[in-house]
């Protein structure tokens, strides 16, 4: 193979993953138009259509996929060879690209990687907010950051947060006007803030357990937003009842600006996790970030 088909290859592997000419282009450090011309000359020379282009995305065709799906295994040996050249270093250097959702980003991420990045000059981190669960491998990332009970179980997983809680909660002048619930079933006479879920576009389901018996519950309301904040925000105005993280309503149940209620209904679950693939040689800029952002005992 000559090394002009290996770069070619290397920019239509990037355009695959980032969906995007420009994205792609971005994280090459090439202009959008050579990455065009490298596809043209890729494409004719192997007389086959490897991406399929409409104005507003592009996407791998059937062989682009087929072909994808043979060189990812090589250029991901050769990402390890290179990894492992990095203990050479004095100190880990390199990007790592972490996909997660707001939730990590605001209590993981937001308290303990300005201080890394301190302490590691050479490393560079890009995070990518996204409520989907993203397959990381398939889109090119290094790892990602979930609660534990949505993490694959053929990935490596370092608990980043303590378990958690989701519990009911209004305002007293909404509980002026309406009972409180007494069971998970009460909940379809009271107006629920809904939560629309990004992967599927279906409602989150508010779910329960006591004695070992499991319910999940499909609410309506006046209000189903996207953002978590917004949710709450709507909830501690009174408009209705939220399903929402103990730790983000802690303080307005001290001060009695919210009331919680199905308390025993409410279990805890497994908190926020990284998780990346299990591979021969992780980087060292990787093991470099998982121990800085690792719960410790």
């Amino acid at each position: 193979m000559e090394r002009g088909e290996l770069n070619d290859l290397l920019v239509f592997a990037a355009i695959a993953r980032e969906r995007s000419f420009t994205r792609a282009a971005a994280s090459l450090g090439m202009s959008p138009s050579a990455l065009s011309h490298a596809m043209r000359g890729l494409e004719a020379k192997l007389g086959v259509r490897l991406l399929a282009r409409t104005t507003r995305s592009v996407s791998p065709t059937q062989a682009g996929d087929r072909l994808l799906q043979s060189i990812r295994p090589a250029f991901a040996s050769i990402e390890d060879g290179l990894a492992a050249l990095a203990e050479w270093r004095d100190s880990p250097s390199g990007t790592v690209r972490i996909t997660t959702f707001s939730y990590p980003a605001k209590t993981v991420l937001l308290t303990k990687l300005p201080a890394f990045l301190l302490a590691h000059p050479d490393i560079q981190v890009e995070v990518n907010i996204d409520d989907r669960l993203t397959d990381i491998v398939a889109e090119g990332f290094d790892a990602g950051i979930r609660f534990g009970d949505t993490v694959a179980k053929d990935m490596i997983a370092v608990r980043v947060g303590p378990d958690l809680r989701t519990i009911v909660v209004a305002t007293p002048s909404y509980f002026e006007r309406h009972a409180k619930p007494e069971t998970p079933a009460d909940l379809q006479a009271h107006n629920c803030i809904g939560y629309r879920l990004a992967s599927s576009g279906g409602l989150l389901p508010w779910e329960f357990e006591r004695d070992g018996r499991e319910i999940k519950v499909r609410t309506s309301g006046s209000f189903v937003g996207n953002d978590g904040d917004l949710a709450a925000a709507a909830v501690r105005s009174g408009a209705g009842l939220g399903y929402l993280l103990e730790d983000d309503v802690a303080e307005d149940i001290a001060s009695g600006r919210l009331i919680q209620v199905l308390d025993e209904w409410c279990p805890q679950f497994q908190g926020c996790y990284l998780y990346h693939p299990s591979r021969r040689q992780t980087p060292p800029a990787l093991l470099a970030l998982i121990g800085a952002l690792k719960m410790k005992s």
